[in-house]
């Protein structure tokens, strides 16, 4: 299938890591699951991806609210980025978005905004030798108000020098739509991973 991008000539593309760029979804679930079911923590994976581009920190902690838990958040944030890590060799690239950071780059300018943390980003685009098409990312810890608020994009537009109507995000969760309709920027909806699986068959 193909990406259907909205009208307009766009100075430069703004894109969600996981789940846009890298199909790593699937793996930060599994992540999950194991180190959450060591704590009895149920997290559906419906839950899971509807809080997709929120901050591994804010995951844990919400999760601690809503199960009465008190799970150290450190101490989980480290053991399930190293079990994500673990899995990275068996991570493939979104092929509808790969083509349209092939067919822009050099042209304009590209940005990750993303919820995970630097560490996480780079050690994905890397897997996929795409880290040097990225003029900046931002990540978990460069702002203070995560999507669906607009700081995390407007932040990538101010880096870029571009301005956020000139800008065109990719994106797969509602929240991260949300933050760039906010920012006052166009957006593309990447489809989920068995949302791409049927519309292959």
């Amino acid at each position: 299938m193909k990406l259907k991008l909205p009208a307009g000539e766009f100075k430069a593309y703004l894109f969600d890591c996981d789940g846009t760029i890298c199909d790593s979804m699937p793996l930060h679930y599994i992540a999950w699951k194991k180190v959450l079911g060591q704590w009895g923590c149920e997290f559906s994976e419906d839950l899971f991806y509807s809080w997709g581009g929120m901050p591994v920190t804010e995951i844990i902690a919400s999760l601690n609210d809503r199960h009465g838990l008190c799970m150290p958040v450190a101490e989980i944030q480290q053991r399930k980025e190293e079990m994500f890590y673990s899995n990275l060799p068996h991570m493939k690239a979104v092929p509808e978005v790969l083509e349209h950071i092939h067919a822009q780059h050099g042209q304009i300018p590209f940005a990750v905004v993303s919820g995970s943390t630097h560490e996480s980003v780079r050690a994905s685009l890397t897997t996929l030798n795409l880290l040097d098409r990225f003029q900046t990312l931002v990540c978990a810890g460069d702002y203070t108000r995560s999507k669906p608020h607009p700081e995390p994009y407007l932040m990538a537009a101010e880096r870029l020098g571009i301005s956020p109507e000139d800008c065109l995000v990719f994106e797969d969760t509602d929240m991260g739509i949300e933050a760039a309709r906010a920012a006052g920027m166009a957006s593309v909806k990447v489809p989920a991973p068995w949302e791409r699986s049927l519309a292959a068959v």
